[in-house]
Order: structure tokens, then sequence, then C-alpha cells
């Protein structure tokens, strides 16, 4: 089905539409940043990186390789680079695994590109998703196993105080389910499949309901500018990819 409106945004107005969208993520990032931070060095340094993946996460949904990739693999060293020096080392693991995907997708997606330089998206057979529904019942299975033993070290991924939301929602559960979804879209995102968008949907939607539950306003606002994003590298993946099969398509 095609949506008149989004294929404007994705097509004619694409420019307009990334301007717009990434005034109003920046924004959000600096009132968070003005509001919940002590304007510290590292805030600071940390508001550049917010800066950047802005402009990765935007460039991944119009499937461009050296901005998306490229600027991916910029924006998560500087957030390694931030949770090492917060000490959070834990934290460090999940960028590390994207700086790499964004990595090998630099490779893996200038070998699968259309006319105009943009990568060619892929769909998931049914063997793709139960594999993937596969992958994160068995992640969200052995997370907590992982953590604790990474815990033992000083290492945890997520902290599990027991806080509770209305006195029977878990803080660590909603932050593992928030962990396990983001990586797999990530690992769906490089290896090109299209419904790695309803993923990252999902996982906005988790850290969202996180964001609502903890009072961080400013970072709920973050969430929907990426929601939005989102819903367009939708629109935009699959249609690219309707467009693949019907130009592969023999004339008669």
């Amino acid at each position: 089905m095609r949506i008149q409106l989004l294929d404007n945004i994705t097509g004619k107005w694409a420019i307009q539409w990334i301007v717009i969208w990434f005034i109003c993520g920046v924004i959000a990032l600096s009132a968070g940043f003005w509001l919940t931070t002590e304007h510290t060095t590292l805030d600071w340094f940390y508001l550049a990186v917010s800066f950047i993946g802005l402009i990765c996460v935007v460039s991944l949904s119009f499937r461009k390789n050296i901005l998306g990739n490229g600027f991916g693999m910029a924006a998560t060293a500087g957030e390694f680079v931030v949770q090492a020096t917060s000490g959070a080392v834990g934290l460090m693991l999940a960028p590390l695994f994207n700086f790499f995907s964004h990595l090998y997708g630099i490779f893996y997606w200038s070998k699968h590109t259309d006319a105009d330089g943009d990568m060619v998206p892929k769909s998931a057979s049914r063997w793709i998703w139960l594999l993937t529904i596969a992958f994160m019942v068995i992640g969200l299975a052995l997370f907590p196993t992982v953590n604790n033993l990474l815990a033992s070290y000083g290492y945890a991924v997520v902290e599990d105080d027991n806080s509770k939301f209305l006195g029977f929602i878990s803080f660590f559960w909603i932050n593992v389910i928030a962990f396990v979804l983001s990586i797999t879209a990530q690992a769906a995102m490089i290896l090109r499949y299209s419904f790695n968008w309803w993923l990252w949907i999902l996982s906005n939607f988790v850290w969202l309901t996180v964001n609502l539950m903890s009072g961080n306003y400013i970072f709920a606002i973050q969430t929907m500018v990426y929601q939005v994003n989102s819903f367009v590298g939708l629109y935009e993946w699959y249609r690219s990819e309707q467009d693949s099969r019907e130009s592969a398509q023999p004339v008669r």
C-alpha cells in the first residue's frame, strides 16, 4: 500500500523533511541537556555525540551507507568513551557491538546498492523471522544470568535494584526488553532486513514507557522524535524493497 504523504516525505520532500526532523531532534536533545545535566565537559561531549546520532539514524532510514554507518561508528565510539569515562563499564558493551556492526555494514551495504548508490533492503523469509524470535527469547532468558555474572566482575549491563513502578512493573525487566530489542534491531538493520524498523518501533515504545514512568519527559520527547524517524524508515525501506522487486521482474 502506497501512502502519498510518506511517498513525498521519502521522495521530493526528503531534504525538507530531514532538516525539519533534525531541528526538532536538536531542540529535544538541547532541552534535555540544559534541564537535566550539570553542563560538565562530559555532558557537552555527549550532547555532540547525540547530534551525530541524529545524523546517523536519519541517514540509515534513507538507506545512506557512508552517512548512516560512518556516522554510526562515530556516534557509538563517542558513546563508548562517555560510558568508559563515567565508569559504566557494562554499558560499554552495546555501543561496542554497534560500532563493529556499523563497520561491517559499510562494506556489506556497499555491495548491495541501487543506481543512486543507496542500499537496497531485502525481505525476511519465514525462517529468518523464526530465527529472530528465537534469538530474542533466548536473549531474554539468558540475560539475567549473564548480567549477574558480569555484575560479579563489576561490569553489569543493567543494574537490578528491585525498583518497581505501581508496585509490580519491574524497571529491570523493562530495560532488559529494550536492550534485547535494540540489539536484535541493530543486527537486522545491518543485514538489510526491512523488518528491523518494526523492532526499533517496539524498542522506542518500551523506552518511552521507561522515560514517562521515570519522569524524564525531555528524553520521552527525544524518544518520540526517534520514533517518527522509525516510521519513516519503515516505509522507505519497504517501498524500496517493493520497487526493487518490480524492477527485477521481466518485461512482458
